[in-house]
């Protein structure tokens, strides 16, 4: 009988590796724990680097005052990334109260250079002005972190969504890393969202941005394919554009105004639907809340739905729902909602 193996992704990996970190911050670490810790490096070569990617991120929250281990950890993690289950619920309550005001720390300015570690808790917008007078604006359950040097302002966008009003200097190029894709920008605004490991989508409101792979995440085969066909690995978008990459394969569509009101609409605390299916709408608005929202009947689930509804209010768009359609709200244990069909 064979065996299936998965295969462990970028996001896996570093839920591995913020346990760790969270574990080895600690006085006493018995040498059990730090055997333990050595057979987990040496078991991937990529174990090694996301290890001290986010050593670093969580040495940098050493900068924020009365900064606590168990607040420290919900800027790089989520609550399934394997803490001790006894004190999860209370740890991530405590990190969640810290992160209403948005968490921005590790900031500092050295010959030029600035290096910051931004997040956002679920259901939370934040708008933070880099040194260099760029604007990011986080939409809920961000990371973002920054690395302004004398020749490059670098961003890699590690969950979420943000959107970027870059500040003109054609001597630094704005690089947004996200997923296996890298934007360049030198004045422009535009937003990136990471759907997935591989899944990125790009949306130009302003200016124009040049996408490729980016160089660590671009395989031999794919540059070989491109170099056989002719296609570049290299999109520009203008303004009213929007890219979707999946891995090698990168889709440029135009966006109406309309739509691209839509799309931004959360940096004025709303989220838009426009004839769309209530599944989508349901997967849309998930991500403002904690509660997991389900709808089991497939005709419930085809309902189109529309309108203008606040991010911070989704029993709003609850109530809109049972006016709507037949259909009924239930909230069970553990912050289930139901959305069943009226009787």
């Amino acid at each position: 009988m064979s065996e299936i193996f998965k295969l462990r992704t970028r996001s896996d990996i570093d839920e591995e590796a913020a346990v760790w970190v969270w574990r080895m911050d600690s006085d006493t670490v018995s040498a059990q724990r730090r055997d333990a810790f050595d057979v987990w490096l040496r078991r991937d070569s990529r174990h090694r680097r996301a290890y001290e990617e986010l050593t670093h991120v969580w040495t940098g929250l050493n900068g924020l005052a009365e900064a606590k281990r168990e607040e420290k950890i919900a800027t790089f993690t989520r609550p399934s990334a394997g803490f001790p289950p006894a004190g999860r619920n209370a740890w991530w309550a405590a990190a969640a109260a810290a992160l209403v005001v948005g968490v921005a720390v590790g900031a500092w300015m050295q010959m030029g250079n600035e290096l910051r570690t931004l997040a956002t808790a679920v259901g939370q917008q934040r708008k933070v002005t880099l040194a260099d007078g760029s604007v990011i604006s986080l939409n809920t359950n961000t990371i973002v972190e920054t690395n302004l040097r004398r020749n490059v302002r670098e961003i890699c966008l590690r969950q979420g969504e943000a959107h970027f009003q870059v500040a003109h200097d054609r001597s630094r190029p704005f690089l947004v890393h996200a997923g296996d894709a890298v934007v360049r920008a030198v004045g422009t605004q535009f937003e990136v969202r990471v759907r997935g490991d591989r899944q990125v989508d790009v949306v130009v409101n302003e200016g124009r941005v040049e996408v490729r792979p980016d160089s660590a995440a671009e395989s031999a085969s794919t540059a070989h394919v491109a170099r056989a066909t002719g296609r570049s690995l290299v999109h520009t978008l203008g303004a009213g554009q929007q890219l979707s990459a999946t891995g090698d394969d990168y889709s440029v569509v135009p966006v109406s105004t309309r739509r691209l009101s839509s799309v931004l609409a959360w940096r004025d605390g709303a989220v838009i639907f426009d004839d769309e299916p209530l599944s989508d709408a349901i997967a849309e608005i998930s991500r403002y809340t904690d509660a997991r929202i389900i709808v089991n009947d497939s005709h419930v689930a085809a309902f189109r739905v529309g309108g203008r509804y606040r991010t911070g209010d989704v029993q709003a768009f609850f109530d809109a729902l049972q006016t709507a359609f037949p259909v009924v709200i239930h909230h069970g244990p553990n912050g289930v909602v139901f959305v069943d069909p009226r009787p």
